[in-house]
């Protein structure tokens, strides 16, 4: 044991121990939050279409370096991928706005030609499928002083809009008919979601990769959900628990040689589990009823199972 804390109080002395352990806090924090909205409004999956958009934009910046050679070759990929991400989040809401397909159509094709339009084009660019894996798979260990703060201050964004407004928000994703009827101005309330859902999605890419990001963005609001009864308490305890799974996934990588994204969702679904088997344990059986227009304190409530 004391070895354990020797060796962790090394490494938490090294500078690049430091950035890692930043960055997977700011993205703990501000992933589930955006991830809230999305569960509400059951696009669940919206995060991983992104993700697949946003590798066509890391190639797109690949691409780019290469054709300049101002810059190294992955010196624009994380604003390639926010471009991206946020062209094809607006392009995802748009069409399901408009209810011309479905949903899940849109999201298919999000999937299929994001991927491939990403490898394509790193390879046009030079790269190979080494490069891809960092963008997939997260690679927190070459988090750089610039990528902190590129992370940090996209946080803040997505911290300050999911947080800020909260009411509108909610109100949206809960439904549109009654926000609309407020005088909410329901359309431009949707693309932000879908907007702030796209940096979500980069601010994670070097933490747990674009393939596991919406695992970060819907797991602890999943494991939250289990335990709270109101929209601000889901959201704030799955804040703190994206924090403590990403914090405890990293933690756990300093002492072996595992991925730290792939750890960090792992982490992740095992406290989804062990609170999914102690939640009968400690709370009488009951159904949970969605008020159609909540105060955001008791928009969701545990009433008995045999009551009207």
């Amino acid at each position: 044991m004391i070895d354990t804390w020797h060796s962790l109080s090394l490494l938490l002395g090294s500078p690049l121990i430091q950035r890692s352990l930043v960055a997977a806090f700011v993205v703990g924090l501000a992933a589930p939050v955006i991830g809230t909205y999305l569960v509400q409004r059951r696009l669940s999956l919206l995060g991983d279409g992104i993700g697949h958009v946003a590798l066509t934009g890391v190639a797109m910046g690949w691409l780019v370096g290469s054709w300049t050679q101002v810059t190294p070759n992955d010196a624009l990929a994380v604003p390639g991928a926010v471009v991206a991400a946020i062209i094809g989040a607006v392009i995802i809401e748009a069409v399901r706005a408009r209810g011309r397909t479905s949903g899940d159509v849109a999201l298919a094709l999000l999937f299929y030609g994001g991927i491939a339009g990403g490898v394509v084009i790193m390879g046009v660019a030079g790269g190979t499928n080494a490069n891809l894996m960092g963008y997939l798979f997260g690679s927190i260990s070459t988090v750089t002083t610039t990528d902190l703060v590129a992370t940090v201050a996209m946080s803040a964004v997505v911290l300050a809009v999911g947080l800020g407004l909260r009411t509108a928000l909610f109100a949206v994703c809960q439904d549109e008919e009654f926000a609309r009827s407020t005088g909410l101005p329901v359309r431009a309330l949707s693309v932000l979601i879908a907007i702030v859902a796209a940096l979500t999605v980069t601010v994670s890419m070097r933490v747990v990769g674009l393939l596991l990001v919406s695992a970060l963005m819907i797991v602890p609001v999943a494991i939250a959900q289990l335990v709270t009864t109101s929209f601000r308490r889901t959201m704030t305890l799955a804040m703190v628990i994206g924090v403590i799974v990403c914090v405890t996934g990293l933690t756990i990588t300093f002492f072996h040689r595992l991925a730290p994204g792939a750890m960090i969702v792992v982490v992740a679904i095992c406290l989804y589990a062990v609170v999914a088997v102690l939640r009968p344990l400690v709370h009488a059986p009951g159904r949970r009823i969605v008020d159609p227009h909540p105060d955001l304190e008791d928009d969701v409530r545990i009433v008995p199972s045999g009551s009207d």
